[in-house]
């Protein structure tokens, strides 16, 4: 039978393809990965009100000032905290709405877009 000495994989050109398919998503992997690892450096910083016994945050102007500390000294300089969230005190806790997207151009006219959007209640020490 010749129909199983036929088949002996892909082509060159199918080799291509998939190379291109694979590098297409490596490359928007990567460009988004860094906003990912920020979204969630902003995570613990904003959790870590919590835990910290010395951060001494009793406002809600304490708390944007300890969430510009952390975004800080976690490199994080291309947002401000008072543009992507909304702290509110209410009953002894802060109710923070983190809202903000990031745009990653990819190819041309062709971009990426990240929406991150997430509400969290934090006592206060």
């Amino acid at each position: 039978m010749t129909f199983a000495r036929s088949q002996q994989g892909l082509s060159f050109l199918g080799w291509l393809v998939v190379l291109a398919v694979v590098a297409f998503f490596a490359s928007a992997a990567f460009k988004l990965f860094p906003h990912y690892m920020d979204y969630m450096a902003l995570q613990k910083v904003i959790t870590s009100v919590e835990t910290e016994a010395l951060a001494e945050v009793r406002s809600v102007g304490d708390f944007y000032v300890h969430v510009s500390k952390g975004m800080q000294v976690n490199g994080i300089n291309d947002l401000a905290p008072r543009d992507i969230m909304d702290v509110k005190m209410e009953n002894h806790e802060f109710r923070v709405h983190l809202k903000y997207e990031k745009r990653e151009p990819l190819i041309e006219n062709i971009g990426l877009v990240v929406d991150f959007d997430k509400e969290f209640r934090v006592r206060m020490p």
